[in-house]
């Protein structure tokens, strides 16, 4: 079977069981596209590296968790990459503050990561963020692509803060509506 043909469930069942051969096609197919991710995140190369690396180390320790009827590999994957991108913007921003002694770390914007492991589709995400308003999609953006919290998006947008909050409740309101809505056209 060539390299392509090998289904991605399969190569997380083949990492589970220990298989390096199904590390390294998983590796090959997906670490592009995470290190292309975590740059934009993290704007710095090697760090992006250095976060790719810890993802697949990740992987291999964690393969038996992966579950297909929460997402795809490609999902799981990214969805790995984000967290541990957000918990490394959010951990240099402690010590920024720690070591400039300002004021305790400002109210993170939370996720919950099980809602967005369930989004089967990245394209139609895309579009449906494409369709926000643009102050929605930049305050969305800022708190999920670049782990900004509120106070950082109220002081970049120039809005008070609980403009931002209101910004990004609207706009996950209508993502959960249009996701929801293009599952119920896809499963009639």
């Amino acid at each position: 079977m060539s390299f392509l043909e090998v289904d991605d469930t399969d190569l997380v069942a083949g990492i589970a069981v220990g298989d390096n051969h199904a590390v390294a096609q998983l590796y090959d197919r997906y670490a592009p596209t995470l290190l292309a991710v975590a740059s934009r995140m993290l704007g710095n190369k090697h760090s992006a590296e250095d976060l790719v690396h810890d993802v697949f180390i990740e992987v291999c320790r964690r393969a038996s968790d992966y579950s297909p009827e929460r997402g795809t590999v490609r999902t799981w994957l990214l969805m790995r990459l984000r967290s541990r991108a957000i918990d490394r913007l959010r951990s240099a921003a402690r010590r920024r503050l720690v070591s400039s002694e300002e004021s305790p770390v400002a109210e993170m914007v939370e996720t919950n990561n099980e809602e967005v492991d369930n989004v089967p589709d990245r394209a139609i995400v895309r579009a449906a963020i494409d369709d926000l308003p643009d102050a929605q999609k930049r305050v969305l953006e800022s708190a999920y692509f670049k782990g900004m919290s509120a106070s950082e998006i109220a002081e970049q947008e120039d809005v008070p803060i609980g403009t931002v909050k209101s910004r990004l409740a609207a706009a996950l309101r209508k993502l959960r509506s249009k996701l929801q809505d293009n599952m119920w056209t896809e499963s009639s």
